[in-house]
């Protein structure tokens, strides 16, 4: 349940991470492009809502379509746009973006699910704009952190920012205790703050399992905080694998993975393994005209990335992969697929 109170919260939060000295947005001159669905909270809220405070111009499409956003962006001097990381990644590989100017672009968020590094060097070396990387829930309207969009801000590569204007966040120890870790150590992320939800919809229950006895929300996102007050995100803990009896969180996996030249999309989810009890499996686009490299060869470009027990054991190279009405990577489609598979080799067996 969000009140007109935590979606009001969350917009004024937007609004004041963009007013530094010099403020980036400007009240009713700039000009938004918005592709996002609006049933998403995301868009209700940095689209619809937000762009009704700053006075923009939304211009609204029915749905995100590369070589359509390039030829708004550059016709009508877009300056504000919003999106997950494969629209991102969508823009910077689509053939047409060569013939486009995108430096009319001052402010890009970019939320939903990590953004992965490579993508956000070349969106900025392509547009000039760098990509401002925030992180929320549906819970929190989706407030939670930002990046400093101000030119000469800080930024640090790898993380979604530090809390926005007017909330709290702690970070709880994993062993499902109420015990706060110490600055800089890995724990569930907790938020507080007038953007937080007021409960689950006739489920006082549900509410009460992600509140703390002293009032914040449990996420469920792992991450940890370093000493200049940024947010780094490890995982979700339901995404965490257990290989060998270690944590391996897929997004490392997925950040070393993207390095690969021939890469455009990767995600990486845990599969059934009788010795190890889970095992890391990539799936991956790979970019137009690259070679698909073999699981061997993979292994050894990560060699020097990743650790034992984080290796990636099985791949996938498809055309694409499955996405969400949003457009996020669908990993619960790729569960499901595999639920399948082990279903039908269980069959073959007997």
């Amino acid at each position: 349940m969000l009140t007109h109170g935590n979606l009001s919260a969350a917009c004024q939060q937007f609004w004041e991470t963009t007013h530094g000295n010099p403020p980036v947005l400007v009240e009713g001159q700039e000009r938004m492009l918005a592709v996002l669905p609006p049933f998403h909270i995301y868009a209700l809220t940095v689209n619809v809502l937000f762009g009704i405070l700053a006075g923009a111009e939304i211009i609204q499409h029915v749905r995100f379509d590369p070589a359509a956003a390039l030829a708004e962006i550059s016709q009508k001097q877009v300056n504000v746009f919003c999106g997950v990381p494969t629209m991102f990644t969508a823009l910077i590989n689509h053939p047409e973006t060569p013939k486009h100017s995108l430096r009319s672009l001052k402010y890009c968020g970019s939320g939903g699910a990590p953004l992965p590094l490579e993508v956000a060097q070349r969106f900025a070396d392509i547009t000039g704009c760098h990509l401002t990387e925030g992180w929320g829930i549906t819970e929190t309207s989706p407030s939670g952190t930002f990046t400093p969009a101000q030119p000469g801000g800080m930024r640090k590569a790898g993380s979604c920012g530090m809390p926005a204007p007017g909330i709290v966040i702690k970070f709880l120890g994993l062993d499902g205790g109420e015990q706060y870790v110490p600055l800089g150590e890995r724990g569930e992320i907790c938020v507080n703050g007038a953007n937080v939800m007021k409960g689950y919809w006739n489920n006082p229950q549900a509410t009460a399992d992600v509140t703390t006895s002293d009032g914040f929300l449990r996420t469920g996102d792992v991450g940890y905080m370093d000493q200049d007050g940024f947010i780094f995100i490890v995982d979700r803990t339901k995404d965490m694998l257990l290989c060998s009896g270690f944590n391996v969180y897929p997004r490392v996996l997925e950040e070393a993975i993207y390095m690969h030249p021939s890469v455009e999309e990767v995600a990486v989810i845990g599969i059934h393994d009788d010795y190890r009890g889970q095992s890391p499996k990539a799936f991956i686009k790979l970019r137009a005209g690259a070679a698909a490299p073999s699981l061997g060869e993979l292994q050894a470009f990560l060699k020097d990335k990743l650790g034992k027990h984080e290796m990636v054991q099985a791949l996938d190279i498809r055309p694409e992969l499955p996405k969400t009405a949003v457009g996020k990577i669908s990993k619960k489609d790729l569960y499901d697929e595999e639920e399948r598979r082990q279903v039908r080799r269980a069959g073959a067996a007997g």
